[in-house]
């Protein structure tokens, strides 16, 4: 276990300078006391108090740095000195580098108090960490901070609970939220790494305890994010690099390249190879656990999960364990979240409770009708997600007729449009594409970009903008035996639209009415 550390919650410019010296960011500083001590830092000229070191950023505007100045900046930190500036700035060669460092710093480096689990992969990151933090707040008293796709949680408390808006926050963000978790006396860190979160620096300089490379798949490769795959790859790989322990998900492309990854930086003993029982893929690798399914149903998931070499027999977590989430898919997502918690300290009796009472918010809610067909919500929005779940539907009712409600995110995620359009023309029989957080695109572009991959003499599909409408039209066309999936958004209550976060009520709450009135 980690040790409590003493929160500084300030930093002088002494400090400042000696770490960016220490990492090679340093070009220069305008600062002659270095005694000078800062009481906040920001990166948002409208957050700015007094004594603040400013963070000048992305798209950064000089205006930008005269507001925080109004607001009591007492300086910068930038890649380029601003001449208009009355404060004094530091200089550094990489921003978001030297943000990451000193917010940690600034904090007293609170990840130093939270021993940290940390899951990478094109999907099953969000449901994995919840099994994780299920497991764990069972072995430590619901004292598990979780930073999520859906939320981020430092503390017991509901009032501890916000909505996320990125996978992994900016770094002065992150490390904010660490610190308050420290401060509500959580034991441990469960959070998810994105690959721009090492595009973009966001995660810098931070070590995780364990760290779980669940799969790849091409995604999120396109304007504004990774120009090739192998970009895309290597960023995720970093996770590893950066994590004493590593856990490996076998069934999965591209896993050999990801062992050998890991191996770069941690012991052979310290990484945890797991796979499903008679799996082909990646024979080579070395095998530690290996699970099997016993029942697969939309009512009942089961597994036993055995280890298989010596280093896995030694965390003693072999034994039959009860999924509270449906779809085969989820089972490797459990294997990797007892996996983990074992290495956390957690034992079988609790990993086995906290995988039998684990609820992801948007995670394959299931919303049966008496007259209508079966409605599921989930956050699917990439090939890899849609195909998994739609797949499983299908092996549950081969006969059902498979609606799809989905969108795609504007200006980003661009490879995801074919994908989307490919996992409906495998499976489904009806689709109607809509708006899904367009941003600055045209929804019926996107759209378009979708359907150019299905085949409308097979599966027949339509446009409708408003995504209520959409659903609305899917649930109350379909007949008894149906299936009807809605991806994408879950419980998100945004849309976003041109740089605008308008206010949308989430396809859980718009489906849970429709039943209701059904």
């Amino acid at each position: 276990m980690k040790r409590k550390v003493h929160i500084l919650a300030q930093i002088t410019v002494d400090e400042v300078l000696l770490l960016l010296k220490e990492h090679d960011l340093l070009v220069k500083s305008q600062f002659t006391d270095l005694n000078q001590s800062f009481k906040a830092i920001a990166y948002n000229s409208k957050v700015v108090s007094a004594d603040c070191l400013f963070f000048c950023k992305g798209n950064f505007r000089e205006a930008y740095l005269q507001d925080a100045e109004q607001r009591g900046a007492a300086g910068y930190v930038s890649e380029k000195v601003y001449g208009k500036a009355t404060i004094p700035g530091i200089i550094v060669q990489n921003i978001q580098k030297a943000m990451s460092l000193l917010s940690a710093a600034f904090f007293g480096f609170p990840q130093n108090a939270l021993p940290t689990i940390a899951y990478t992969g094109t999907k099953g990151k969000t449901t994995s960490a919840y099994f994780t933090k299920s497991i764990l707040d069972k072995a430590y008293d619901r004292r598990v901070a979780l930073f999520s796709t859906i939320n981020t949680v430092v503390g017991p408390n509901a009032t501890d609970v916000v909505k996320s808006s990125l996978t992994t926050p900016e770094s002065l963000d992150l490390f904010t939220n660490m610190n308050q978790a420290v401060q509500n006396n959580m034991t441990h860190l469960v959070m998810e790494v994105s690959s721009q979160a090492y595009k973009k620096q966001r995660v810098y300089n931070l070590h995780y305890d364990v760290g779980v490379f669940l799969n790849i798949s091409p995604d999120h490769i396109g304007r504004n994010e990774h120009p090739t795959f192998a970009d895309y790859l290597h960023c995720k790989e970093q996770l590893l690099v950066n994590a004493t322990k590593c856990v490996l998900n076998a069934d999965s492309d591209h896993m050999v390249d990801v062992y050998y990854a890991a191996k770069a930086t941690s012991q052979p003993e310290d990484i945890f190879v797991y796979h499903r029982k008679g799996s082909a893929m990646n024979r080579e690798l070395p095998k530690d656990f290996e699970y099997e399914s016993l029942v697969d149903s939309l009512n009942e998931n089961k597994i036993y999960l055995r280890s298989v070499s010596d280093k896995a027999q030694r965390l003693g977590i072999d034994g039959t364990y009860e999924i509270s989430i449906p779809g085969d898919y989820n089972e490797g997502n459990a294997v990797s979240a007892a996996i983990t918690s074992a290495m956390m300290g957690a034992r079988p009796a609790e990993i086995a409770y906290g995988l039998a009472h684990t609820t992801v918010p948007g995670r394959m809610e299931i919303y049966p009708t008496k007259t209508h067909g079966t409605i599921y919500v989930d956050y699917a929005h990439n090939y890899g997600s849609l195909h998994s779940v739609l797949a499983f539907l299908k092996k549950q009712s081969p006969s059902g007729k498979i609606t799809v409600i989905t969108g795609s995110t504007g200006d980003k995620g661009i490879d995801r449009r074919e994908g989307l359009g490919k996992a409906i023309n495998e499976l489904a029989d009806v689709a109607y594409l809509t708006t899904d957080d367009p941003a600055t695109e045209d929804p019926k572009v996107i759209a378009d970009e979708i359907a150019a991959h299905i085949d409308e003499d097979r599966v027949k599909t339509s446009y409708i903008a408003d995504r209520r409408a959409a659903i609305e039209k899917a649930v109350s066309g379909s007949r008894q035996g149906d299936l009807v999936v809605v991806a994408g958004k879950g419980h998100d209550a945004f849309q976003k639209i041109n740089g605008k976060n308008v206010p949308y009520a989430g396809d859980a709450a718009i489906v849970a009415n429709l039943v209701k009135g059904l």
